[in-house]
């Protein structure tokens, strides 16, 4: 197991999650239900599977939940091009 709050990858993780919701903020109200809760959720996603694998039992279980982290990771990326090709 590992301690997941020495994580620089966790560290970094929490700090992109302030900052998405900083920048998700100033998005216009009509994205509050949609482009914004969706960023949110995967900003979020990215430090919460890094966390719990770190809380599991074996190296095999948290490098599964990192590979997830990964796809949230990518999933934000898309979701701030789109946010970008918009403004």
């Amino acid at each position: 197991m590992h301690n997941y709050k020495e994580l620089l990858v966790w560290k970094k993780a929490i700090a992109l999650a302030t900052q998405i919701y900083q920048i998700s903020g100033d998005f216009p109200d009509t994205e509050k239900f949609g482009l914004v809760s969706q960023m949110r959720r995967s900003v979020i996603s990215i430090s919460s599977n890094i966390a719990e694998g770190a809380g599991r039992r074996t190296d095999k279980e948290f490098a599964h939940f990192l590979a997830i982290s990964h796809a949230s990771v990518c999933e934000l990326e898309s979701n701030c091009m789109y946010a970008k090709s918009c403004s």
